[in-house]
């Protein structure tokens, strides 16, 4: 997906969904979560830390809950994104029509009151089974589309990305590391792709 400077231009990317994400950005925009683009998709954060984002794919469109392992969800409407994501849960949906107003409110305030509360997964390192950078890791939490894309390269693409971020000795290089393969990962083109095109 191309880079978006705007809401609106995220929603004009997504045209396929994009009357149903405006209903979801009303819900949501109707509470106290201030509105935010980050990695190429809408996230709402509370006191600067991130709450939910939405965000668009082929078949469905999805409200992603950054620590919706805490949400009591008793109508079983969230789905993990994948057996290594601990906290983070998403409301899927396919039409306009799958769109409850009343329980998306009720899930997006209990995810406002939850962030209240002070409540976020600790993960511990040992159950890591493969080591990512910290830098890396912290944007996944923040940008589940940037996971996605990073997910969906072949494990030899992921582990050159690993490296090439790892392999700089200071925080600000590995931030401006991450910075620049952030747009090549959304495409899905690998680290050294020009080169074996040669």
């Amino acid at each position: 997906m191309r880079k978006v400077d705007s809401i609106e231009e995220y929603l004009e990317v997504n045209s396929h969904f994009a009357e149903a994400l405006d209903v979801l950005r009303q819900i949501i925009n109707s509470t106290e979560l201030v509105e935010t683009l980050k990695w190429n998709a809408p996230v709402y954060t509370l006191n600067g830390k991130n709450v939910l984002g939405l965000g668009a794919f082929k078949n469905h469109f999805s409200i992603w809950f950054f620590n919706g392992v805490f949400l009591k969800d008793e109508r079983k409407v969230l789905v993990s994104a994948d057996e290594k994501t601990k906290a983070l849960r998403q409301m899927r949906f396919e039409s306009l029509q799958d769109i409850n107003k009343p329980v998306v409110l009720a899930y997006v305030n209990e995810a406002i009151e939850n962030q209240y509360l002070g409540k976020e997964l600790q993960i511990s390192r040992n159950e890591k089974a493969v080591i990512m950078p910290s830098i890396l890791n912290e944007a996944f939490k923040t940008a589940p589309l940037f996971k996605e894309s990073f997910q969906q390269l072949t494990s030899g693409k992921q582990r050159e990305y690993v490296e090439y971020i790892e392999s700089a000795k200071r925080d600000a290089t590995k931030a401006s590391r991450l910075d620049k393969i952030k747009p090549m990962i959304l495409k899905g083109i690998g680290l050294h792709d020009k080169y074996r095109n040669l």
